[in-house]
């Protein structure tokens, strides 16, 4: 049975700082989110967000593509139930049900920004794999709007999140690059390189370039 993370005050932490790494790979990380002082779930991070955590040893802040989330009872052995109470009747009636519930998300790594020696140089990132993830117990947070927007100048993490193993790779990447979009207000430049970008690493593949473009609304 995996226990809950112990938690600190809320007025303690960032406000980006939503969860905390359980298990990590080359490739991805599960995080369990942090739980709120209220009675009420832990906010689960929306399909195709961006999320980025500190390999503390290298420096290298690690940029990832939430791609599923769930949330279920600490106890592995009991499934929750049918209750057919309310969010309010359940926390007048039931308020221990909160503290028996994590909410878990896994994140796809798309690229990395080292650690800057000199603040005032310009950022650098690299959309390929990290030389190691980050680690267990680093904390995980939401990508700052302007992070994101710079991380996205280039659009190779594109091909990263193609071949993410085990997820719906065409609805992952059409709600990335919604994301940024939006994030960019609406630019429309960005939108027609991405899809480029797209048309070339899927020109043997129509059907599924079809899919992801039929995603994107812009």
């Amino acid at each position: 049975m995996r226990l809950p993370l112990p938690q600190f005050a809320t007025g303690d932490r960032h406000p980006s700082h939503i969860a905390e790494v359980i298990e990590t790979a080359t490739t991805e990380f599960l995080a369990q989110c942090l739980e709120p002082e209220d009675l009420s779930f832990p906010v689960m991070p929306p399909f195709g967000s961006w999320v980025k955590s500190l390999d503390e040893e290298s420096g290298n802040q690690v940029y990832a593509v939430v791609y599923y989330a769930t949330t279920m009872p600490i106890d592995s052995i009991h499934r929750a139930r049918a209750l057919g109470l309310s969010l309010q009747d359940l926390r007048e009636q039931q308020p221990q049900i909160f503290a028996m519930l994590k909410t878990e998300f896994r994140a796809a790594i798309v690229g990395f920004e080292p650690r800057q020696e000199n603040k005032r140089s310009n950022r650098t990132f690299y959309q390929y794999l990290p030389p190691r993830p980050p680690q267990i117990h680093q904390a995980v947070y939401h990508c700052k709007p302007e992070d994101i927007i710079h991380f996205s100048e280039q659009l190779d993490f594109l091909r990263t999140m193609l071949q993410v193993n085990g997820a719906p790779v065409e609805a992952l990447t059409a709600a990335a690059i919604r994301e940024v979009y939006q994030l960019r207000k609406a630019d429309r430049d960005w939108l027609v390189k991405a899809g480029r970008t797209l048309s070339v690493l899927l020109k043997d593949d129509y059907d599924r370039l079809k899919v992801i473009l039929s995603q994107i609304h812009p």
